[in-house]
This record gives C-alpha cells, structure tokens and sequence, in this order.
C-alpha cells in the first residue's frame, strides 16, 4: 500500500432507473455479462467476452475471454445486497495497484437510486492516480450507459 500526501477527489455517478432496489442489484451484479460494454472495456476488447461476477467477501468480477483465459477484474470487498457492494477495482493482466469501487443502491419513487464511487487513486500514486481518475470519469459514463438501457428493458 502507497502512503500518498495528496488526496485525490473520487469519481460520482449517479443513476436512476426505473426498476426496483433488488431487480437493479441482481442486474448490476448476477446480470453484469448482459450490460458490460466488453467491446470497449475488457482486457481482451472482444465482443465474446463474458463477465461473471462472484457475489460474496472474497469473490470477485472475472472476464472470461473467447481462448477461455480468466481476468480479476476486482475482488468483492463488502458485500449487503441489496444495499451495497464494493470492489477492490484492478481491470489489468498485471495489476501493481487496486482503486476502491463503492456501489450503493437506494429505492427512491418510480424505482432505484443507484450511487457509484470510485476513488483510492492515491494508490497508484500522484500522476499515475490522477491520469488513471481523468480517464475513468467519462469511462463509467460509458459503462453505465448500457446497464441504464437494459434497466429500461426489464
């Protein structure tokens, strides 16, 4: 673990759908295969790709690629479904450091408040965390473009 001086701000997204608090968890979690834009953000960067995520402290988020190769993405470090989740965030073949992915989920009128937060960039350390941040804040607008559409499906 890197001890950092600076603090560097978190990402926040914040989306509502129109289905319930346990439908948008299982969706978001269990259904994450169905809405990952794989395409576009997979260590493999192929549409074949399947993503499992293992719910549970200790479990995990894994790409399965087209050759059958397995990639941690993340591993599962707070777990209340349907409340929450968080992630130990590392989507790299070789990853030298995890950010924290805090996932919480709220039912509001009309469906789910679904709240992301991803920060802990100080691990990666000043340049590296800042770079990394500045790429995945329009990157999670991306991601949860699709979840968003399929939500609206169920």
């Amino acid at each position: 673990m890197r001890i950092s001086e600076t603090s560097i701000e978190p990402i926040r997204k914040t989306r509502i759908v129109a289905i319930d608090l346990v439908a948008a968890f299982d969706l978001f979690t269990a259904g994450m295969g169905r809405w990952w834009p794989v395409a576009t953000h997979s260590i493999s960067e192929s549409e074949s790709v399947d993503v499992v995520f293992d719910g549970r402290i200790g479990g995990g988020v894994t790409e399965i690629a087209p050759s059958g190769d397995a990639y941690v993405w993340a591993e599962v470090i707070a777990w209340d479904p349907p409340y929450r989740f968080a992630l130990a965030w590392h989507p790299s073949v070789d990853p030298a450091a995890a950010s924290i992915v805090d996932v919480r989920f709220r039912a509001v009128d009309g469906g789910t408040r679904v709240d992301l937060e991803h920060g802990g960039w100080e691990e990666f350390g000043e340049a590296e965390g800042v770079a990394l941040r500045d790429g995945y804040t329009p990157g999670w607008d991306l991601v949860l473009g699709p979840f968003e559409q399929l939500a609206g499906e169920v």
